[in-house]
């Protein structure tokens, strides 16, 4: 490889990885608030609320991907396959409570329930890949080894987030766990069904 062909790999990856990054964070945001509310208030997740989040952390999974070993369409596919899943299941949650009268379920930070929060993010995942798609259209093209290359100028601000990823990916399967056990999660959760203290 060319000393111009790597330049122009690495000014090119510059763009995609803080986006990328920008993502991951923007995900890690959101499980730390849905963590936040479940806490501190005391509002479990409800099964579908489980599906958003499982599908936050699948999208998350392509963004680590893009910023760890470079842009490639299938961590876009990954992002794009998660955002419809839980795009589906916000959808299906926001239909449940469209009835006049129905307050919702849980809280709302700014007028709007989570699920309609979680629907709003899911669309934008969708047009976030197909911006990426376009802007990294010459990044793709490019041989794997090459692409990987360009991570290198980006170690550890990678190696953050991605340790941080894994460390809330590893508290929403142990919530999980206690939430709804290893069984069916119940469809208005009180009460942890698995507690880790007395």
């Amino acid at each position: 490889m060319d000393y111009s062909s790597r330049s122009q790999s690495t000014n090119g990856y510059g763009i995609s990885f803080w986006l990328n990054a920008l993502a991951l964070t923007a995900v890690c945001g959101s499980l730390l608030e849905a963590f936040y509310w479940q806490i501190f208030f005391n509002e479990l997740p409800c099964p579908l609320c489980q599906l958003q989040r499982v599908a936050l952390t699948l999208a998350g999974i392509g963004m680590m991907l893009n910023i760890r070993f470079g842009p490639s369409a299938v961590h876009y596919a990954i992002i794009l396959a998660s955002a419809l899943g839980g795009a589906t299941a916000s959808a299906r949650q926001i239909l449940l409570h469209i009835a006049p009268g129905d307050t919702g379920y849980g809280s709302t930070l700014f007028g709007l329930h989570f699920y309609t929060w979680g629907f709003i993010s899911f669309v934008i995942m969708m047009l976030f890949c197909a911006v990426m798609l376009c802007l990294d259209r010459n990044q793709l093209s490019l041989p794997r080894a090459q692409r990987l290359s360009a991570t290198q100028s980006y170690k550890k601000m990678t190696a953050f987030l991605v340790g941080l990823f894994f460390i809330i990916t590893a508290a929403n399967l142990i919530s999980a766990i206690m939430v709804c056990q290893f069984g069916a999660c119940p469809d208005n959760p009180t009460t942890y069904l698995w507690k880790l203290w007395p």
